[in-house]
Formats: structure tokens, C-alpha cells, sequence
């Protein structure tokens, strides 16, 4: 009798899938993905849909921040954001980096002390959280783009990701069973696994393409890599909104929540490529145009 019970226990406990949600999910990212990679083509107009999707993102970052506490400043961060986007576009974020983090410091603390009565530490240090998160680490997208044969680069970059969350979610839907971590109830290991298989092979198929000058073994490298990096930038997410007590960041996009829930994979997965490719050599050869 016991063992029934622990073993319906278990059952109940499972994620249980939701096809119709999950094709939906599946159907909107693609076409989101579409969009994404015939902006890819010219670089300026790249760089602004990363600026969208990053004001956007950090819109409803401070929403997730105000739940907590005191909000970011929400209108010196998305000036900080931008900022890293623009002199990332323009290759001078390098130079300039270290001037704009000590700016947005200055200006937060300066900006909370004048309109707030209290929270002046947990205003300032949002700030520059999402400053870092979101701005930063969205701008390697554009780093990437700006690479030598920097529009197969990102492409590649789009798709690996894509991939992860494609196949992680089909792959949970139909035979995930076994929970992956609390901080998402409907994540598995199922998914988890097959959306990194899915990477590792879209990866290795970079030999196949014209002009990708790497070996399988080198894109099943990158796809490992990035795949891994996104599964937990979706992860750090759901902690996120875990902390806040919702259950979406934003409900602009029908069946993904808002846009921080979209592209949460593509902020950590962004970075992971850039330096995937510096691990196996191919930055050395294709190094930022200035």
C-alpha cells in the first residue's frame, strides 16, 4: 500500500505535458527566429532589434526588481543599455566600457538619492544588475555580427539556440517525465537532454556549410557549449521570477510571456558562442572589425 502510494505520489508530481501550448511555443519562436535571422542580412538594422529586444528585456526586468523591493532606475539603466549597444555597433565598447559602468554607478546613486526616500543600495545595484544582464550581455549578439563572416556567425548563433528551446520543449512534451529542477515544474530532463542533443548536432553541421572553416568537432564544441549556456540563462530566468512570485515577466508575446521569457536563453547563449569561438581558435582568425 505504501509503495502505491509513493509511486502515485511520483506520478502526480511529473510535469505534465501540454501539446497544444508546446506547438504554440514552437510555432511562435520559429517565427520569431525568422525575423531574427533575416535581420541578419544588414548589420545597423541587427543592432536595432537587439536594442528592441533589450529595452524590452530590461522593462520587465525592472518590474520583476519592483516586487522585490525598490525599482531600478528604470531611465539611467536603459540609457546605460543603449549606450552598450551603440558602442558595441561602433567596435568602441572596449574603450569606453569601463567609463560607462562607472557612470551608471555614479548616476543611479546620484538619481536614488534625489528621488527616494530609502533603498538607495538595492536601487543603485538593480541598476547596474540589469545594466550587466541584460545590456551586456545582449550586446555580443552584435560583437558576433561584427565578426569577420560575422552574418553566418550570428545566424549560426540564432539557430543553435533555437534549437535548444525547439527541441527541449518538444522533447519534454512528448516523453519528458523526470523533473530537471524545481525552479521550473515543467522543465525536464528529457527536455533538457534533447534540446543539448539537438545543439550538439545543429553544431557539428557547420561542416556542411560553405565558408563555417571549422570541423564537426569544433561546431559540436561550440553547439555544447552554447546550448548548455542557454538551458541555464532560462534557468536563471525562472529563478528570477521564482524570487518574484509570477509566473511570466511580461505577456506581450502570446504563449512565451513577455520578451525577458523569449530571449532569457539567447542572453547567456550570446556570450557562450562569442567565446566557444575564441576557445577553438576561430576568433583569433576572425578578429572585430573597428
Amino acid at each position: 500500500m505504501t509503495t502505491t502510494t509513493s509511486a502515485a505520489a511520483t506520478a502526480s508530481s511529473a510535469p505534465t505535458p501540454e501539446p497544444a501550448v508546446g506547438l504554440r511555443r514552437v510555432v511562435i519562436g520559429l517565427l520569431l527566429a525568422v525575423v531574427g535571422l533575416g535581420c541578419v542580412a544588414y548589420a545597423p538594422l541587427f543592432s536595432l532589434l537587439v536594442l528592441l529586444i533589450a529595452s524590452g528585456c530590461l522593462y520587465e526586468f525592472a518590474g520583476l526588481s519592483a516586487r522585490k523591493g525598490p525599482q531600478l532606475e528604470v531611465p539611467v539603466a536603459m540609457a546605460a543599455v543603449w549606450a552598450y549597444v551603440a558602442l558595441t555597433h561602433f567596435g568602441l565598447i572596449h574603450r569606453y566600457e569601463g567609463i560607462l559602468l562607472a557612470g551608471t554607478v555614479i548616476v543611479a546613486l546620484a538619481t536614488a538619492t534625489f528621488t527616494a526616500d530609502a533603498g538607495y543600495f538595492a536601487r543603485s545595484g538593480y541598476t547596474l544588475l540589469g545594466v550587466l544582464y541584460i545590456g551586456k550581455l545582449l550586446s555580443y549578439f552584435i560583437a558576433i555580427r561584427a565578426l569577420h563572416d560575422g552574418a553566418l556567425w550570428t545566424v549560426w548563433a540564432i539557430v543553435l539556440v533555437a534549437f535548444t528551446d525547439i527541441f527541449a520543449m518538444l522533447v519534454g512534451t512528448v516523453i519528458g517525465r523526470h523533473q530537471l529542477t524545481r525552479l521550473s515544474p515543467k522543465k525536464t530532463v528529457e527536455g533538457a537532454v534533447g534540446g543539448f542533443a539537438a545543439a550538439l548536432v545543429a553544431g557539428a553541421a557547420i561542416v556542411l556549410i560553405p565558408g563555417g572553416h571549422l570541423a564537426w568537432w569544433q561546431g559540436a564544441i561550440v553547439g555544447a557549449i552554447t546550448s548548455i549556456a542557454a538551458q541555464a540563462g532560462d534557468l536563471v530566468e525562472s529563478a528570477l521570477k521564482r524570487d518574484a512570485k509570477v509566473k511570466d515577466a511580461g505577456s506581450l508575446i502570446s504563449g512565451h510571456g513577455g520578451v525577458l521569457d523569449r530571449f532569457d536563453s539567447y542572453i547567456f547563449g550570446g556570450i557562450a558562442f562569442y567565446f566557444a569561438l575564441y576557445v577553438i581558435g576561430a576568433i583569433s582568425q576572425n578578429r572585430l572589425t573597428s
